[in-house]
């Protein structure tokens, strides 16, 4: 399953995806955990110092070789310089597995050992001084983007991504990448500001879509995210030592968290299993062509000299028959 965590700066966003991958790790889940947002903290939140997260190798950075790998020998991407964020697999594209070694995992991954198991690690990049003037954060963020147009995952197979603050996944359509998107928001206006922007833009895409309500204190609380998100609103979280210990350097093991955030988090692993029952593969490939045509119209053909749209294979469905399957997979 694909799972975002979005959210309004400062709503907690990155402590809860760190606290949902520990306790997917701690059920024997495998995940891949992406720090896709323009402030790293992810690596942190699971308990790397800072020159450990400063040597997570930039997603951005490898961006040719993930083009090259992922291209394969699919006839219709004349180059790997001709692929865009959006770029869709074809017939001979390369897929990308969670359980799998690959060039990909290789040269962007790196494990990170937890108290119940060990997950794959993988960052955009910091966007930093050089970038600002020359470069956009779509353009690291896009490596992201293309490896999830990639990826075909099953059922206790998660991948997490931890996405910037805001609305900014709108910039392409990355926000429809996801089996479910859980927004964290804190019991205020601009709390749920976020949730509105989503739920407008999201609503089109049959997007799943859950409020976690965090930093919740009382019954007012509680009463003001129910009477803004409605069902939306899976479950909140409040105060909790453990987190505060863990912000500070010096966390507990994660099986003394408390009991009600424990439960807490079960609650959206619960849901995001139920968001894999309705998964719909036909419309996720069509959701990913049409992206890419407007994506191709824009700006692609413009940027790349190429008819981006040739690049569309119409007889391909990504699905789980390709799991196991080594159908697209050149030799």
């Amino acid at each position: 399953m694909k799972i975002a965590f979005v959210g309004k700066g400062g709503s907690g966003k990155t402590t809860l995806s760190s606290l949902f991958i520990r306790h997917l790790a701690a059920n024997e889940a495998h995940v891949v955990a992406v720090d896709a947002d323009i402030n790293q903290h992810l690596g942190a939140a699971l308990g790397l110092d800072e020159d450990e997260s400063a040597a997570l190798p930039a997603m951005g950075a490898e961006l040719p070789l993930i083009k090259e790998y992922l291209r394969g020998s699919n006839p219709r991407i004349a180059s790997a310089e001709t692929m865009i964020k959006t770029t869709p697999p074809g017939e001979g594209s390369r897929l990308l597995r969670v359980r799998e070694d690959n060039p990909i995992f290789d040269a962007c991954a790196r494990t990170v050992r937890l108290d119940d198991g060990d997950i794959r690690l993988m960052a955009t990049g910091p966007f930093t001084e050089s970038d600002l003037g020359v470069a956009c954060y779509h353009s690291k963020v896009g490596a992201v983007e293309l490896c999830l147009n990639h990826l075909v995952d099953g059922p206790d197979e998660y991948v997490v991504v931890d996405m910037t603050a805001g609305s900014d996944s709108f910039a392409s359509g990355m926000f429809t990448r996801f089996d479910m998107t859980f927004l964290v928001a804190e019991p205020t206006r601009k709390g749920v500001s976020v949730y509105r922007q989503y739920k407008e833009y999201a609503r089109d895409f049959g997007v799943g879509l859950k409020v976690v309500g965090n930093k919740v204190q009382g019954e007012d609380d509680l009463d003001f995210l129910r009477s803004e998100v409605g069902d939306d609103l899976l479950v909140t979280v409040g105060h909790s030592d453990w987190v505060r210990a863990m912000e500070k350097g010096r966390p507990a093991r994660f099986e003394l968290l408390e009991a009600d955030n424990r439960m807490a988090l079960q609650a959206l692993q619960n849901a995001a299993e139920d968001s894999y029952e309705r998964r719909d593969w036909a419309r996720y490939t069509r959701q990913m062509v049409h992206f890419h045509l407007r994506n191709a119209e824009s700006w692609g053909n413009e940027k790349t000299g190429a008819d981006l749209a040739a690049q569309v294979d119409p007889g391909f469905v990504l699905d789980e028959r390709f799991l196991h399957a080594e159908a697209t997979q050149p030799a």
